[in-house]
């Protein structure tokens, strides 16, 4: 029977973290510099101390694991290849996002940048999928299974999960490992979602990667 409830073939697999970034995962990034102290704790300081407490742990804690296990760790952070951000989507136009080529802003958080050998791609459009070649990565890597681990949950994770299920992988969510800027949005996302993935959480594919038994 058909499923999408399949534990992970290591060899076969690898982790992708969404957007963990300077400019839309750190109080001072770039996202929100249009915002006075008091807009930006009304608005986001919520979800950064969720974040900084809980999400980017697992975070840490997921890739420790998967790197153990032999997992691809990879990573995408919204990023122009144009330093006027003429090269992005007209969405991310509209929005008024750019974050120009080579800026502080487009770089991975210091507590989840890569190491020498592992990919990042730097995207322009919501789905990393589509303005970037990680499908061709993938597939050059060997990958048919893809867990998805990022931020934000109800946007450019949705947006991946989505395109990854329609280009054939086998998706894992891990639900923890992801968050948006309110609860209610998060519970939204990750009902919404659920037909297109295998959702766990970071315990739960820890100890999978670590060879227990479901």
């Amino acid at each position: 029977m058909l499923t999408r409830d399949v534990p992970l073939d290591t060899s076969a697999s690898a982790l992708l973290f969404i957007d963990v970034q300077n400019f839309s995962a750190r109080r001072d990034g770039g996202e929100f510099k249009h915002l006075t102290p008091e807009a930006f704790e009304a608005e986001y300081g919520p979800f950064f101390d969720k974040f900084e407490a809980e999400t980017l742990p697992r975070m840490q804690q997921l890739r420790a694991a998967a790197r153990a296990a032999g997992v691809e760790v990879m990573y995408t952070t919204i990023e122009s290849l144009t330093k006027d951000g003429r090269d992005r989507s007209l969405d991310y136009k509209i929005t008024g996002f750019n974050v120009p080529k080579g800026s502080w802003d487009g770089k991975p958080l210091d507590a989840l940048a890569p190491d020498d050998d592992e990919i990042w791609l730097p995207k322009s459009s919501s789905s990393v999928f589509i303005s970037t070649n990680i499908d061709y990565v993938l597939r050059c890597l060997g990958v048919r299974q893809l867990v998805i681990s990022g931020l934000v949950t109800d946007q450019c994770v949705e947006g991946a999960i989505r395109d990854a299920c329609d280009l054939g992988y086998l998706v894992t969510q891990v639900t923890d490992a992801c968050l948006t800027y309110t609860a209610k949005r998060q519970a939204n996302s990750i009902a919404a979602i659920k037909g297109y993935c295998r959702q766990v959480t970071t315990e739960q594919l820890i100890r999978e990667l670590e060879g227990e038994t479901p």
